[in-house]
């Protein structure tokens, strides 16, 4: 499709989806997300103004985003943010992306507990998503989120800056700077093999940061090393959930069975039906 020289919005989002079509390197929802994003738009407010022209820096700007677009970069990092469970959320290449498993899993949290005073923690924290939904919802909480990027961190805590909670943060390769005892520790750790790099989407591997992505021992290290110190940092009966890898729920299970034989363990699946996520109470 030939590009438009002053065009209307809706001329520009026909030119971003056929430039993405063309390369194979998105669809409408991108070119959509980027439109809206960017221009601070809801859905139906850029449909009011498809025949509109568009302002000649927005065009600028949108042809830049395409542009990163189809170069690979997923569109959250193009725009430099995103939507997590329905809140603004700051997001760099030091930084995942949140998925929608991850809300699953905070909605799961969110739905066994009340907002009666609980302390609880984040390993891993990456932008501060889990964190800062879970303190947005229940405000009685006690909240720390940790990780061991120090750049990760930076963004976390404008987050929740942005979102306006109370969040400790603490910089912390799992628990090796944490002393104290949670009623609820939440982590979405690196899980995927490293023998699966060549199987990955190629975005991810160039945009996401590998040590968010990957772990050792059939991606199963940092569970490993969360679960060998657990005992130490959750209350007499704390809970622990886990978002998971969909062929990881056995053997995160058989792990924490291990180490507590009489917890209660329970692995659940995602909207897209696979085992995506674990939930441990302690206590018979």
């Amino acid at each position: 499709m030939n590009k438009p020289e002053k065009p209307t919005f809706f001329q520009a989002r026909q030119w971003g989806i056929a430039e993405l079509t063309d390369q194979k390197m998105g669809d409408h929802f991108d070119v959509d997300f980027i439109l809206e994003q960017r221009l601070n738009l809801t859905a139906v407010e850029l449909l009011t103004r498809y025949q509109q022209s568009m302002a000649m820096n927005d065009w600028q700007q949108f042809q830049s985003d395409i542009a990163k677009l189809l170069a690979g970069m997923p569109p959250q990092y193009v725009i430099g943010r995103t939507s997590f469970y329905e809140l603004p959320i700051k997001v760099n290449q030091a930084t995942l992306i949140p998925r929608v498993e991850t809300a699953e899993l905070v909605e799961w949290i969110l739905t066994d507990n009340k907002n009666d005073p609980k302390s609880v923690l984040d390993i891993g924290t990456g932008s501060g998503a889990i964190a800062i939904a879970l303190k947005v919802n229940r405000q009685n909480w006690s909240m720390l989120a940790s990780d061991i990027s120090a750049t990760a961190l930076n963004i976390a805590e404008e987050n929740a800056i942005n979102n306006q909670v109370n969040i400790n943060f603490v910089q912390s390769d799992v628990f090796t700077s944490i002393e104290e005892r949670f009623d609820i520790i939440v982590s979405n750790p690196p899980y995927i093999d490293v023998a699966e790099k060549p199987l990955m989407d190629q975005r991810v591997l160039e945009f996401e940061p590998e040590t968010a992505l990957f772990a050792l021992d059939n991606g199963l290290a940092i569970y490993q090393q969360i679960i060998d110190n657990l005992a130490e940092h959750l209350t007499q009966n704390g809970q622990l959930y886990l978002e998971i890898g969909f062929k990881q729920g056995d053997a995160v299970a058989k792990m924490l069975r291990q180490k507590f034989p009489t917890a209660q363990i329970e692995v659940r699946k995602d909207v897209a039906d696979k085992p995506r996520m674990i939930r441990m109470k302690m206590g018979r």
